[in-house]
């Protein structure tokens, strides 16, 4: 019965039998004790150059706006290159 509710109800009650009642507080607080932050909010600077190196080597063209005039169609909109 394998991927239905009764399969999943018979491997939780075999998996409290094997290893006892606590089984699934324990992998929870086992992932609320690894939950550090890292990668760049531990880092300010780091964030920053390497943000600049990837605007540095960015391929996408310099950001337009487009600003409608009077009527609502495409033929009446004008780009404007914001830098």
């Amino acid at each position: 019965m394998a991927g239905t509710k009764a399969g999943g109800a018979k491997a939780a009650a075999t998996n409290k039998a094997k290893y006892g009642k606590d089984f699934y507080s324990r992998i929870g607080q086992k992932g609320g004790k690894n939950g550090t932050t890292g990668g760049f909010a531990a880092n300010r600077e780091l964030a920053k150059i390497a943000g600049q190196k990837g605007g540095r080597i960015s391929r996408r063209g310099p950001a337009t706006t487009k600003i409608p005039m009077t009527e609502e169609s495409e033929e009446s909109k004008i780009e404007v290159r914001v830098a």
